[in-house]
Order: C-alpha cells, then sequence, then structure tokens
C-alpha cells in the first residue's frame, strides 16, 4: 500500500517537475505549482473585480455621480494595474497564468453583478464586500508563499493588501451613514 503512495507521490513530483517552466529559482517544483496555483486564483478575483468595478461606474446615477463616478474609475485603474504583475510573477517563478475569460469564469471566487438596475450605495457595498474578500485571499496567498519561502511574492501581496484595505476604507466611509 505504501509502495503505491510513494509512487503516486513521485509520480506527482515528476509531473509538477514538467509542467514547471524552464525558470530556474529556488523554489520546488511543488511550490510553484502551489504559489502560480494560488496567484492565478488572484488573478481571476481582480479581473472580476476590474470589471465590476468599470460596470458600477459605468452605471453610476444619482446626486452623487461625479464623486462616485471618480471614485470608481481610480479604482478600477489601481485593479487593473494589479493584472499584469500577478501573471508576470506566476511565469517568472516557472508557473502558468490564466489563458482566457472562461478560466477566469471558472476560478473566481468573487460572484458577477449582471442586474439591469443597482442603487449607488448598492454597488459601494458591494464593492466593499468584494474588497474584504480579496483582502483575505490576499492573506491566504501571502501565507502560502511564506510557507514556501517565496518573499518576492509574499512582498508583492503585500502592496496589494494595502491597496485593497485603501478601497475598503474609502468604500466604507462613503457608504457610512450619517
Amino acid at each position: 500500500m505504501e509502495t503505491s503512495n510513494v509512487t503516486e507521490a513521485e509520480e506527482l513530483e515528476e509531473r509538477l517537475e514538467k509542467e514547471a517552466l524552464e525558470t530556474k529559482n529556488d523554489l520546488s517544483s511543488f511550490a510553484v505549482h502551489e504559489i502560480s496555483n494560488s496567484l492565478r486564483q488572484l488573478l481571476a478575483d481582480v479581473f472580476g473585480l476590474y470589471v465590476k468595478t468599470k460596470n458600477f461606474h459605468w452605471h453610476m446615477s444619482g446626486p452623487h455621480f461625479r464623486d462616485y463616478h471618480l471614485l470608481l474609475d481610480e479604482q478600477a485603474e489601481q485593479i487593473f494595474a494589479m493584472t499584469d504583475v500577478i501573471a508576470e510573477r506566476a511565469r517568472k517563478i516557472g508557473g502558468t497564468t490564466i489563458r482566457s475569460v472562461g478560466e477566469i469564469s471558472r476560478l473566481q471566487s468573487l460572484k458577477d453583478n449582471d442586474e439591469e438596475v443597482v442603487a449607488p450605495r448598492d454597488m459601494l457595498v458591494e464593492l466593499y464586500g468584494d474588497n474584504q474578500k480579496l483582502t483575505r485571499n490576499l492573506r491566504s496567498a501571502h501565507e502560502l508563499c511564506d510557507y514556501h519561502g517565496d518573499v518576492a511574492t509574499a512582498s508583492l501581496i503585500e502592496v496589494w493588501i494595502d491597496e485593497t484595505e485603501r478601497r475598503q476604507w474609502f468604500l466604507a466611509e462613503t457608504i457610512r451613514e450619517p
């Protein structure tokens, strides 16, 4: 029985090594596999959050239109700026990244909002919740990077956590009841 487990573990390690790109670093093939999968999940969530933020930006209305419209445009730009860095980090360590919109849809944990009409405050509340969830996902990815000793990816994630917490703060202050 143990022989088959060892064989399965060896087969998994061999498969992961074959899947890893020829990028040379000191991370194990298993670490590359786990971290790049985590980055793919984050990238899917970041793309989903970007599209939702732009959706709400485009469909904003009401007496605070200008302020909310500009806030969401600024946040969308910041979110989009994360995408290339996330994808390239996965490639730098020898992993792969997202290849299609379909893959984003399968991987993202944040829910889309396809409603025809969403009240401005509801938009902001929903984005606040999505940024909270993204922060939790970023912290989990950071823990994984710490476990595998991937200081560079952990460092990038720390910046993204700070940016995401700032977006949460702005949204929280904007939706605060008087």
